[in-house]
């Protein structure tokens, strides 16, 4: 199974740089960890390597990791993600297609939560995107997994007799998950 990980940049109200890493799985979509700091390094990605990939299981279930050229995936961390049994697959110079799983998450995060909030700090980012990725992991449909979510769920059938549509809030009211309930 191949995974992919990037990091990409989140602006504050008082104009600080946040990073958020991430590591996602290919055929479900599904992230597998994320953590955000205000100034990533090797170590520090090292270490977000090892808590997405605990007891080296990392050999087990996954063959390839895909990531880009940025300079923070220096030799340390490739040498960190062959340690677990993984192949790293680099992309080519200025090629972000070729992680285009990583890229489409990225987009998604950006035009789904991060255009329409203002981060004030490293903790309201954190609490933002924890409720983020239940909702993307969950309840959010995904084309590319046929119309389904990163964590399955059964199809929802219409209840017989009378029934509504109810609107589950999710991320503080910017998204919705609608179930059908039988009305009275």
């Amino acid at each position: 199974m191949i995974v992919a990980m990037d990091l990409f940049t989140v602006p504050t109200a008082t104009f600080r740089v946040l990073y958020v890493w991430f590591a996602i799985k290919h055929s479900r979509r599904e992230i597998l960890h994320w953590s955000v700091t205000g100034s990533p390094t090797a170590p520090w990605v090292v270490q977000q390597i090892r808590e997405a990939f605990p007891f080296d299981d990392g050999g087990g279930r996954w063959r390839y990791m895909v990531f880009d050229r940025d300079r923070i995936f220096s030799a340390a961390v490739v040498a960190a993600v062959e340690s677990m049994g993984l192949e790293s697959t680099r992309t080519s110079y200025q090629s972000p297609w070729q992680n285009g799983v990583a890229e489409r998450f990225v987009g998604t995060v950006r035009r789904d939560l991060l255009d329409h909030v203002i981060v004030l700090d490293d903790e309201h980012l954190r609490r933002l995107l924890g409720e983020y990725l239940a909702y993307y992991h969950r309840d959010r449909t995904h084309l590319g997994i046929k119309k389904d979510a990163p964590v399955a769920r059964p199809v929802e059938l219409r209840p017989r007799g009378a029934a509504a549509v109810h609107a589950h809030r999710r991320v503080g009211g910017l998204h919705h998950r609608y179930e059908w309930a039988a009305t009275a």
